[in-house]
């Protein structure tokens, strides 16, 4: 982020507040170049029974055995989509990965307070069972998926590689912007109950901290500079519970001027950060 916008997202707060929201989502949709002309969308493929089990597939050309890159969006496990008419998120995404040679998805999930824990886990198993069975008809590697989420999506990857590691085994790598990782120490807040229940006595069973440090599956993580403190307080748990268990760092990333939404908005822009991270650790995890 240069000066200029690093100064506009520090103004507008940490707090998810309607304005930070709306402030963020207009300041990258004017970055945002848009689509390329080259990528090929196929929209709304059913992965699963529910309207909800919705994917969008990216690819440019004729990709063959190439890395497949999914994306799960955030919105406090309540409420987001992988696309909306009019915005370029979050097909930014997709393109992205299809600029790469990667066979790109972005996918939508039950929202709560409908369905809560673990239905994030139930609709991340059949995601992954169409991908391993369908993406090779696109060119894409079906050992070659990589897993990427943003808070409540980065939430819901995470509890599928900690409470489904048999099913999660052969997941290339798994990519977290700004996630929640252990219910145990997260806030008490709407969103979270809504998922994972309004008892919070009862939410340590949903914990995926656990289960991710004994997962063999890559990751990589990062937290932004002007994050909620929740996220911040996660990501630096992470690595000490990460350095205490395994005796070595986590890939954590601290993405300076950052706020919790620009890391996925910015990819497709002018800014080219989380773009490069993105890309170096597919190519590492996949090559």
């Amino acid at each position: 982020m240069t000066p200029d916008m690093r100064a506009e997202l520090e103004a507008l707060g940490t707090e998810l507040s309607p304005e930070m929201l709306g402030g963020t989502q207009a300041m990258m949709k004017a970055l945002n170049k848009g689509v390329a002309a080259e990528t090929q969308i196929t929209r709304d493929i059913a992965y699963g029974p529910d309207e909800r089990h919705r994917l969008d597939l990216f690819t440019q050309g004729s990709p063959s055995g190439a890395p497949v890159l999914v994306f799960l969006h955030g919105g406090g496990f309540m409420m987001g989509d992988k696309h909306t008419e009019g915005s370029p998120f979050y097909s930014n995404i997709g393109d992205f990965a299809a600029r790469m040679g990667w066979v790109g998805v972005t996918a939508t999930y039950r929202l709560a307070p409908a369905n809560r824990f673990p239905s994030g886990v139930e609709d991340l198993r059949l995601l992954a069972e169409w991908l391993r069975l369908n993406v090779g008809e696109h060119g894409g590697d079906p050992a070659k998926i990589v897993l990427m989420g943003q808070s409540a999506g980065a939430s819901h990857v995470a509890n599928y590689l900690a409470h489904a590691r048999d099913h999660a085994e052969g997941i290339a790598g798994a990519v977290f912007l700004s996630g929640i990782y252990d219910t145990r120490t997260s806030a008490h807040n709407d969103f979270n109950k809504a998922y994972y229940g309004e008892d919070v006595k009862g939410w340590g069973p949903a914990s995926a901290l656990a289960g991710l440090l004994a997962s063999g599956v890559p990751m990589q993580f990062s937290v932004a500079e002007f994050d909620p403190d929740d996220f911040q307080k996660q990501a630096a748990q992470l690595v000490a519970q990460w350095s205490a268990t395994k005796g070595r760092l986590p890939e954590m990333h601290y993405l300076t001027g950052h706020n919790h939404l620009t890391p996925a908005l910015s990819i497709g822009s002018t800014q080219k950060e989380v773009e490069r991270m993105v890309a170096g650790f597919v190519n590492r995890v996949t090559g």
